[in-house]
């Protein structure tokens, strides 16, 4: 390669890639090193003092008992979330693709709820569940439904997963349509000429080679429900009697709301870690499946 090849080379770098690359380190890759560096500090989040305290705060979160029960109640809502959402996503899809009239229309109904944010999304449901339902109750005479969802410990935290499962599973469902449209049709109609059900056809043929999709949608419903905090704060608002604060909503009132921003960033650092750590297994696991189907 010549030194005018090469000046050509940088010269398109830096029109193409270097503002792109500018901007990654300015939104992610500086601010992660500087809440890095805040771990080991004693910051309140206000004062312009601050001082070197090593780990003394990561010590802390580990004898911070309301953390790790609200991680394992995060842990509980992403087990029933990912679950539940990708479930519906895939039968919505599997039936969408299939010959059914006004199929444009129910893809538009079904993803509609993605497309509203989550703080607004919990207030709608948050009138539901105290409003509508509880009326619906009394006048039916439904003893289940007569007391609102987010007044009970246990019904609060399955109302978050209802709201989670109906927002999400449009948005996987388009996904999930890709992937049952990148399926050749040859295939299958050699499945049926061997004699092959369509039950047989699902297990066998089409769920296999749905890998691809699958690992995508897990992982994205994964990253959501770990991190989710605008649901849980106009939904819930991590009551009734603080059962429901999910590990992010934690994070923050620790850091903002009890001013001890030093702690608050090592929990967010552990909570970090575990997300990329569970979402770098799902990947290599399902890259694995993929392979072998």
């Amino acid at each position: 390669m010549g030194i005018k090849d090469k000046k050509e080379g940088i010269k398109t770098f830096t029109i193409f890639a270097l503002p792109g690359l500018f901007v990654f380190a300015a939104v992610v890759i500086i601010p992660f090193l500087y809440g890095l560096y805040l771990t080991f500090t004693d910051w309140d989040g206000i004062s312009t003092n601050t001082s070197i305290v090593g780990a003394a705060n990561y010590i802390e979160v580990f004898k911070d008992a309301e953390f790790w029960k609200s991680l394992l109640l995060t842990l509980k809502y992403v087990v029933f979330s990912v679950t539940l959402v990708n479930v519906v996503a895939f039968f919505l899809a599997f039936i969408l693709t299939s010959k059914l009239k006004g199929v444009s229309f129910f893809r538009t109904g079904f993803f509609t709820p993605n497309l509203i944010g989550g703080v607004i999304l919990g207030f709608i449901w948050q009138f539901v569940f105290s409003r509508v339902l509880v009326n619906l109750g009394h006048e039916a005479g439904i003893e289940f439904l007569s007391r609102s969802f987010l007044a009970d410990p246990n019904k609060a935290f399955w109302a978050m997963v209802i709201v989670s499962v109906w927002q999400t599973s449009g948005y996987m469902m388009l996904i999930y349509i890709a992937g049952f449209s990148g399926i050749s049709t040859d295939v299958l109609e050699a499945a049926s000429i061997d004699g092959a059900t369509g039950f047989q056809k699902l297990k066998s043929i089409t769920v296999p080679l749905m890998v691809p999709s699958f690992v995508i949608c897990i992982f994205l419903t994964l990253s959501r429900c770990f991190m989710v905090y605008d649901l849980n704060l106009s939904l819930t608002g991590g009551e009734p009697y603080g059962t429901t604060i999910m590990a992010a909503m934690h994070v923050y009132n620790k850091a903002f709301t009890s001013r001890q921003y030093g702690v608050g960033q090592a929990e967010a650092l552990i909570l970090f870690l575990m997300v990329a750590i569970i979402s770098g297994i799902q990947i290599y696991v399902g890259k694995r499946k993929e392979v072998e189907a």
